[in-house]
């Protein structure tokens, strides 16, 4: 029997790798997973705790958005220092953006890009896209069109698109961007058709142009469009009869302000209410806002009559006022006054066109009521709606009460309802110590508008926010409610010189709170320094507006 013979030189031989590695494992031991493939004890899931739920795909448009309310909306970055807080030499990026609207675009600095781009350089349709839905956005809550256009900048230029030109009007929003000289010009636009009143929202929208264009945050494409459709997604922080409520208290505490006592604190609250309801039914069935304004008019001035024929002694006319305080559009005229200011001409004439159609509304509607009324014989008195007794702390508390339901109307959140209270208040204090010192009611309206604009835009600049929410509610109390409604009672009496003149004093006035809030605002920047200011000093904003 043959003997088995040894191994061969072929069978000796490594089989592999391992077979001449030092660290194989000896037999019947598991080989160890590699550490980069084993999870660290700080992010390892410890034994009996579940996982967490896997997160929506980041920059999905269709993960179900978290709804906020008027305390929790969506987060801003917060550096390690704490809140964002401006100083007041320094400049956010609403001033910086406008600097560069100002200068031609040849001569603008090329900024390094905030966001992180990818080799290939930005994506340029889906940047001009974000841009435009972001100031669709802002212009359709009430901001004005140079804001307008220095957010669209702002969104541009931090995802490495420095040479483009936003462009707004009223309803109409178009971006241009210039590859360079010899490429073909990008553009494009986006039509605004419906508009609503938001602030929460509007604060949203600020919060993630400001942490787009900061430096110290990192958002991607993906990562903004996500927080943008969250943004759009969102309830309205206020339900709807909280704002019916916020209607009718806003209505007796402006009829306490002109003089009325409890029981047209309530006859007042009571009209608002239906005129209110009465809106939001025909809005539900498509009707247009200007019959929206004539139906929403109706009601108190209906109480306000009736009460004068059952011969009630009580101010009649402060009920009729208080109405017209809860429905004269002094959102809309701030807007396109400060429009007209800046330059934006086509704008402004737009807005101011919305205005005196909304106004003709309300105009329409008290005029139909007083003018039944005077058929059945109803006296309106219209010397009381001139003779408004002095109580200060009372029209003090009244004129605070009606700026927090006007807060509440606009949909703000609850951290700025507070300050623009104290706002509305202090423009009110204003007011009447400068009318009780006998200076005439257009130039004592304008100094008071002129606080709120100031302090608005000082508040906003503190909380890097945008004015609107400081501002708009705390002109409420200034709002020519009683010139508007001595002028409509002169009217249906057919005393058409008297009604005329009346009106002309309210549109004065009107005019005066806007003229006084924007020149307010820019009293502001006077503190500001404004980055780029030698380069802009040599091509002025005021040059295209000197006639030649």
């Amino acid at each position: 029997m043959a003997e088995a013979e040894g191994p061969g030189p072929e069978d000796r031989k490594p089989k592999s790798d391992e077979a001449r590695s030092a660290f194989t494992p000896p037999p019947g031991m598991e080989p160890e997973v590699p550490a980069e493939d084993q999870p660290t004890s700080e992010f390892a899931v410890p034994d009996g705790m579940a996982a967490p739920p896997p997160e929506a795909e980041e920059g999905s448009a269709f993960a179900a958005p978290a709804t906020y309310s008027a305390q929790h909306s969506p987060p801003a970055y917060t550096p390690g220092a704490g809140f964002p807080v401006s100083r007041m030499t320094e400049s956010p990026w609403q001033d910086r953006m406008r600097t560069m609207l100002r200068m031609p675009v040849d001569v603008r600095p090329v900024p390094e890009p905030v966001q992180k781009q990818p080799e290939s350089g930005p994506a340029v349709g889906r940047v001009l896209d974000l841009t435009l839905r972001i100031g669709e956005l802002l212009l359709a809550g009430g901001e004005g069109a140079e804001d307008v256009e220095a957010a669209m900048l702002a969104v541009a230029r931090s995802y490495g698109l420095d040479r483009c030109e936003p462009t707004v009007t009223f309803t109409m929003l178009s971006i241009t961007y210039h590859p360079s000289l010899v490429a073909n010009p990008v553009s494009a636009n986006r039509t605004v058709r419906r508009r609503g009143t938001d602030y929460t929202r509007l604060a949203a929208v600020f919060r993630l142009v400001d942490d787009i264009s900061a430096h110290e945050v990192d958002i991607s494409l993906e990562e903004a469009y996500r927080r943008l459709a969250e943004i759009r997604r969102n309830r309205h922080p206020y339900p709807t009869w909280t704002l019916t409520a916020a209607a009718g208290l806003l209505a007796g505490a402006a009829s306490v302000l002109v003089g009325g006592g409890v029981t047209v604190f309530f006859c007042a609250a009571l009209g608002a209410v239906l005129g209110d309801r009465m809106a939001w039914y025909c809005a539900g069935r498509g009707l247009p806002e200007f019959y929206q304004f004539v139906l929403a008019a109706m009601p108190p001035a209906a109480i306000g009559v009736a009460l004068k024929t059952a011969e009630i002694d009580v101010r009649a006319s402060a009920v009729i006022t208080g109405g017209l305080f809860a429905l004269l559009p002094g959102r809309a005229l701030v807007a396109g006054v400060q429009d007209g200011l800046t330059g934006f001409y086509i704008t402004a004439s737009a807005r101011l066109l919305e205005v005196m159609y909304l106004f003709i509304g309300i105009i329409v509607g008290v005029l139909v009521v007083l003018y039944v009324g005077l058929q059945f014989g109803a006296q309106p008195n219209p010397d009381e709606i001139l003779q408004i007794p002095s109580r200060p702390v009372l029209q003090i508390l009244a004129s605070m009460v009606l700026v927090f339901t006007f807060a509440i109307l606009l949909q703000q959140e609850r951290s700025t309802v507070w300050i623009v209270t104290l706002n509305g208040g202090v423009a009110w204090v204003t007011f009447g110590a400068l009318r009780a010192a006998e200076l005439p009611p257009v130039p004592s309206t304008a100094i008071a508008a002129g606080l709120v604009g100031l302090f608005g835009q000082l508040f906003s600049r503190y909380r890097f926010a945008s004015a609107l929410p400081y501002v708009t509610a705390a002109i409420g109390p200034l709002l020519p409610g009683s010139a508007t409604y001595y002028g409509l009672l002169s009217i249906a009496e057919n005393r058409l010189d008297v009604g005329l003149a009346s009106l002309v004093n309210a549109a004065a006035i009107a005019l005066a709170i806007a003229i006084g809030v924007n020149l307010g605002s820019e009293t502001s920047r006077l503190f500001m320094r404004i980055p780029g200011a030698q380069s802009a000093a040599k091509r002025r904003a005021a040059k295209r507006t000197r006639g030649y």
